[in-house]
């Protein structure tokens, strides 16, 4: 495959710095969220990301009929690195999970409500998959979803909770994994559109590791109780759900770990190792840090690598129908890259020594506290999108052909 970027993408990247660099907001933009900053948690964030939508960037990829721009899915992936590499909310679950899905399995109903308002950033979404006994193994979700009939209108009542929805205590929709069929593991969840300012719904916080000071970011479990959903609110075919999760979840493991702010941390280090001093010698002739940053420097290239081969693979899915989706790329890109910027925010601790622990901003910190916050932060990325344990799963089935148990 061909690493290098054609004129005309690179035309449309300088295109989206430029527009970045019009809009520069610390309130839209703080790299020091890490992965947490791409979601679109707060009304500047919301408006900048509607003024994409303006432009018409939330469907570059989308089909002409649904007002998108049938482009390729390269210039989704170039924006998004771009938006990411400055801190930025991210066109994520609405644009990718929920557009997508609707637009490929969705009826009429739902495609004339959602993706409108998907394409001008008018509405948020939360994605319920995980609960407190399935957490990478979605199949094994338990909310129950039982066939009733309220005021004459055909629908589910559902009951059970969530856990680790990040985004339930700002998102309108909730799109739900429920159990309807429990004699079927794989072929017994079906996907739902809930909204969430409804009685019934009970949204408590969970604070993470992340933020400073100390567990200032937040998910959340959530509680379903007698909620009813009219069939309309149904997503494709009843007892299919699973099989549309693990389609977006390829999505979802690559755009939820974008590789611009690993890069931003390792040449951030890098800064450091370069004018730093350790007992009055210079940091950048230390013979182990030398060997550490250098490997850092390769694993990062591997990781730009992967993204960009699962781009590739995406690419080909769209022009071939029928041609599998890049599962086992996906899976590949997510392991490597999350457990990589893992390794990064380890090394960036020991390398900065005691004033590694500083917190982030601190103005006199080594690299400004950011070893201290991605310390922290790195961890959650190796979970969410299926931890490193099923990716590693994921790609020993489907990729080397190993048997499931084994």
């Amino acid at each position: 495959m061909d690493f290098e970027f054609s004129p005309d993408q690179q035309a449309f990247a300088a295109e989206v710095d430029a527009f970045l660099d019009a809009h520069d907001d610390p309130d839209v933009f703080d790299l020091t969220r890490e992965n947490m900053a791409q979601i679109v948690d707060t009304p500047k964030r919301r408006a900048f990301m509607a003024q994409l939508g303006a432009k018409g960037w939330l469907g570059l990829t989308w089909p002409e009929t649904y007002g998108g721009s049938a482009g390729e899915g390269i210039y989704e992936y170039l924006l998004n690195e771009r938006l990411a590499g400055r801190g930025g909310p991210q066109i994520g679950k609405g644009v990718g999970i929920i557009g997508k899905t609707l637009i490929a399995h969705g009826n009429d109903f739902l495609k004339e409500k959602f993706l409108p308002m998907i394409l001008r950033n008018e509405v948020e979404f939360a994605v319920g998959y995980s609960e407190p006994n399935a957490g990478s193994d979605a199949a094994s979700m338990r909310l129950k979803a039982e066939r009733t009939e309220r005021d004459g209108v055909s629908g589910w009542l559902l009951n059970g909770q969530k856990t680790w929805t990040t985004s339930a205590h700002f998102a309108e929709w909730y799109w739900l994994g429920t159990r309807t069929d429990p004699t079927d593991k794989h072929r017994g969840i079906t996907l739902m559109l809930v909204p969430l300012d409804q009685p019934g719904v009970t949204i408590n916080a969970i604070k993470t590791m992340g933020g400073a000071p100390m567990g200032d970011e937040r998910t959340n479990e959530v509680f379903i109780e007698d909620v009813f959903v009219p069939d309309d609110y149904v997503v494709g075919e009843v007892n299919r759900g699973f099989q549309y999760i693990s389609q977006a979840l390829d999505l979802e493991r690559f755009t939820m770990f974008t590789f611009s702010p690993i890069k931003q941390r390792l040449d951030l280090l890098c800064e450091y190792v370069k004018t730093a001093e350790r007992d009055g010698e210079p940091l950048r002739e230390d013979p182990v840090t030398r060997r550490e940053i250098a490997r850092l420097a390769t694993d990062a290239e591997v990781a730009r690598v992967l993204g960009l081969r699962v781009v590739s693979e995406s690419m080909k899915t769209e022009r071939t129908p029928g041609a599998p989706p890049p599962t086992v790329a996906s899976s590949q890109y997510k392991l490597f890259a999350t457990e990589f910027s893992r390794r990064l925010a380890n090394a960036s601790m020991d390398i900065a020594g005691p004033g590694g622990q500083l917190r982030v901003k601190t103005a006199d910190a080594p690299m400004r506290g950011r070893a201290e916050s991605t310390y922290r932060y790195t961890v959650i990325d190796t979970i969410g999108g299926g931890s490193s344990e099923i990716q590693k799963n994921v790609i020993a089935r489907r990729g080397l052909g190993l048997p499931k148990n084994f």
